[in-house]
């Protein structure tokens, strides 16, 4: 794959996954990705997050970002987080998904809470290297590759591979 033309400059870009409480095959329909993309569009137009790279697969994501100055990356996430456990188990619920909804909700009696979509970390690692970066965007590009749901990367709607190889993505923007 091609070399990515960021570079990162006094704040560092970081490689975040979130994923689903017991691996749950979530992300099975076209309606809980839009979830997310409409999520991070929401993060990246009113809470500071920039976007660099993303691929959502069935049942976690992961994304290359950074945040505009003064802004707390924990402090997005978590903030995303909230807003697509709640939407996202508003559908299940609605769709009768019974097998998924019992670990979910199995999940959440800890905390006291009706549903839990995400496990609690996201993993943030900062890539203060061109090197990390590319391997990281190297590494999400190829997971739907790897799981054997398409031949090349940019043939994942769900990833940003559309763009870096395509030069266009319809699903969602990028920050570059």
């Amino acid at each position: 794959m091609q070399r990515y033309k960021l570079i990162p400059e006094k704040r560092p870009f970081y490689f975040c996954t979130c994923t689903v409480v017991e691996w749950q095959c979530i992300f099975t329909q076209e309606k809980y990705f839009k979830v997310i993309v409409d999520s991070i569009n929401y993060c990246r137009e009113n809470k500071g997050l920039y976007l660099y790279g993303m691929v959502i697969m069935l049942n976690h994501f992961h994304m290359i970002v950074s945040t505009r100055e003064g802004v707390v990356l924990s402090n997005v996430i978590r903030d995303f987080k909230r807003h697509t456990s709640t939407k996202t188990g508003e559908m299940l619920i609605a769709d009768n998904k019974k097998n998924i909804l019992y670990h979910l909700q199995k999940a959440a009696e800890k905390q006291k809470s009706k549903i839990k979509i995400w496990q609690d970390e996201y993993h943030p690692v900062a890539l203060y290297s061109r090197k990390w970066l590319n391997e990281k965007m190297n590494y999400i590009h190829y997971n739907p590759v790897r799981k054997g749901y398409v031949l090349n990367p940019e043939d994942w709607k769900y990833s940003s591979a559309r763009y870096w190889l395509n030069g266009h993505d319809e699903i969602i923007q990028l920050d570059l």
